[in-house]
């Protein structure tokens, strides 16, 4: 943790360092954090432009080498790899409706709650949240840090996530369905740039999680 001191100390903000280690961030982590993140243990909108600005010049230094800041040493890897992976998607229902009938404020309030009730779930059970794409969150269970039993707790934190979502107290009630499926990917491509890099997946398996967190299992058994 002393890595995430000097990192935070070198841009001004070593007040935070005692957060980062309350929440567990250290340097292995550091490039996957999302605003979203940031937001959830409570870093003002200016410093998390800030963090994450300074993330992005980390991740786009050449894989091949060390990229030092503040002390920092981080070596990235984007050497692609084949593994077998849990993919979740979770997909709030009936979003399209809320956003016709809500004032987008309250809209965003209700998405943000949502979001963080996700990440906050699916983390209990070693889930990785990859992506949020609106109503939207692609989890993975199996990558980066693998478990025997990836499988069973990508089910076990979708049943838990179901019955989450539906007990938030927000504008409007809530639900949501969760995909998943397990299988043979390719992973690690880095994709993108600055801000917006991110670690691709790719195979058939992250599309049936989506398919079937889009449109719900009695569907997708008539697809």
């Amino acid at each position: 943790m002393q890595q995430i001191a000097d990192w935070l100390q070198k841009l001004g903000m070593a007040e935070y360092a005692e957060c980062f280690a309350d929440n567990k961030i250290d340097v292995s982590v550091l490039r996957h954090l999302t605003d979203q993140d940031l937001k959830d243990i409570v870093i003002p909108l200016g410093h998390r432009r800030k963090m994450l600005a300074a993330i992005a010049e980390l991740s786009g230094a050449s894989p091949s080498k060390h990229e030092p800041v503040g002390g920092v040493e981080l070596k990235l890897q984007d050497a692609a790899e084949r593994r077998q992976v849990t993919v979740m998607f979770s997909d709030l229902v009936g979003s399209t409706a809320l956003s016709a009938r809500m004032d987008p404020e309250d809209l965003r309030e209700v998405i943000s709650a949502y979001q963080k009730c996700v990440a906050q779930t699916v983390q209990r059970f070693g889930g990785f949240v990859a992506k949020y794409m609106g109503d939207g969150v692609l989890i993975y269970f199996g990558y980066p840090q693998a478990h025997e039993d990836d499988a069973e707790r990508a089910v076990r934190a979708g049943l838990e996530l179901v019955a989450s979502v539906g007990a938030l107290k927000t504008h409007a009630p809530l639900q949501t369905r969760a995909g998943i499926a397990t299988g043979l990917v390719v992973v690690g491509d880095l994709i993108g740039s600055g801000s917006s890099q991110e670690q691709a997946i790719v195979g058939e398996t992250p599309n049936l999680a989506a398919l079937a967190g889009h449109c719900g299992a009695e569907q997708c058994r008539d697809c």
